[in-house]
């Protein structure tokens, strides 16, 4: 991440993604890095589907599993002004991407093939922060919040803010996470 100046006020351009493998050798991918947030795989694990929060979009980069090197680095979906700022992210088993926006108050969905938007969950906080998919088969969403550093008049309007959300009624399951095998 970027080196932060003042609160929630970043150097931009100034971080790196890197990742650790199995072997705990590290794999720099690339620099001008923001905000690193959402991260998460295709189902045949050949795709790595990433955020740069302060670049407001959702990139895919071509992945190996063997050398966990990645390429060809693309857009994937941008997002709109009203939706604010992409956060953390997941992929449901049919693929698609489910990416909390903060400042937005939603979850969206999204298809990843496509880079259309095909769902909308609206959330009754706006600073909506990462989801997940949990529960006895994965159909429950879990979406967090933020509430740090907000002032008294803010918790007064948004009282559930830094809460725990449990979304039901979605019709579609997530996957259990990927372990880290080293």
């Amino acid at each position: 991440m970027a080196r932060q100046i003042r609160p929630a006020v970043v150097e931009k351009g100034q971080g790196s993604l890197y990742s650790l493998l199995a072997d705990h050798s590290v794999v720099k991918h690339f620099d001008r890095v923001d905000i690193s947030n959402g991260l998460d795989w295709s189902l045949d694990h050949k795709v790595m589907y990433y955020i740069d929060s302060l670049s407001y979009k959702v990139d895919a980069l071509d992945y190996d599993l063997q050398s966990g090197k990645t390429s060809n680095r693309r857009l994937v979906y941008k997002l709109e002004q009203e939706e604010v700022i992409p956060d953390g992210m997941c992929i449901d088993t049919e693929g698609k991407l489910w990416v909390a926006c903060y400042n937005g108050g939603r979850v969206l969905r999204i298809d990843p093939e496509t880079g259309k938007r095909i769902q909308t969950v609206k959330m009754p906080v706006d600073k909506t922060t990462s989801c997940c998919f949990g529960g006895k088969d994965y159909s429950e969403l879990y979406v967090t919040s933020a509430a740090e550093g907000m002032d008294e008049a803010w918790h007064q309007r948004q009282p559930d803010g830094g809460r725990i959300f449990k979304v039901t009624g979605l019709g579609v399951k997530g996957i259990p996470s990927n372990p880290y095998a080293g």
